[in-house]
């Protein structure tokens, strides 16, 4: 069981999202969640929590990103890692660290950086040596 329930990140463009966030994060294995149009995006893998979400603030003031803060997700595959970032930079995505090994932060760890269109830093993470 997941200690966490969701994780939510704004976009200011929504239709932006959805084509970034369907590649990016369905290249580790999420799928989005049928939701009316009105709703946020809502993101799963294998019907698990955490539930990522995709939507406008509430308060209507734009959506911005944190300075230091991100968001990793786990990869089964080190080739996942390689199309997460791929996919990133194909949908709009920017990249703040290609994908490879990272000894400094353990002998297999492989990642990969990205920040969405709206500025979110994201990670995918492998921990095999795959």
């Amino acid at each position: 069981m997941s200690i966490l329930s969701h994780i939510t990140l704004g976009t200011n463009d929504k239709q932006r999202s959805t084509t970034f966030y369907d590649a990016v994060l369905g290249a580790i294995g999420f799928v989005r969640l049928p939701k009316p149009p009105e709703k946020p995006l809502a993101y799963e893998r294998d019907g698990q929590m955490p539930t990522i979400y995709i939507y406008a603030p509430e308060d209507g003031r734009p959506a911005t990103w944190g300075n230091g803060t991100h968001i990793a997700f786990i990869a089964d595959t080190r080739a996942q890692v390689d199309v997460f970032h791929a996919q990133a930079l194909k949908c709009g995505g920017i990249s703040e660290g290609k994908p490879g090994p990272r000894p400094h932060y353990g002998p297999d760890y492989y990642a990969a950086y990205v920040r969405d269109p709206d500025g979110n830093k994201l990670q995918a993470v492998c921990y095999a040596s795959d």
